[in-house]
């Protein structure tokens, strides 16, 4: 079975925003500190790993506001006004 474009098994990395990049840093630091001695010294490797990953992409990143989109405009630039009369436009067919 063929994958279509987009889909989760595109290996393609999960796009995260920064809040859930902060959940996730919280959750990754909370299973670290909780971790048994006798956990697979890899296994924490692996979790350090991606907490600095994750510290290194927070600090990078500019923290956007967090009140959510702002305003779009309503068309975009090079487009003209779409026509107020006239023929209703047609539903795509799948």
């Amino acid at each position: 079975m063929r994958a279509f474009h987009g889909q989760m098994s595109d290996n393609q990395p999960i796009r995260r925003t920064h809040a859930e990049k902060q959940k996730q840093l919280r959750d990754l630091r909370e299973t670290l500190a909780t971790m048994k001695s006798h956990t697979a010294p890899t296994l924490r490797e692996s979790v350090q790993k991606r907490i600095r990953q994750l510290e290194a992409e927070l600090a990078a990143a500019p923290v956007l506001k967090d009140a959510g989109p702002g305003p779009r405009s309503p068309r975009p630039e090079g487009r003209g006004p779409r026509p107020t009369g006239g023929t209703p436009r047609r539903p795509r067919s799948i």
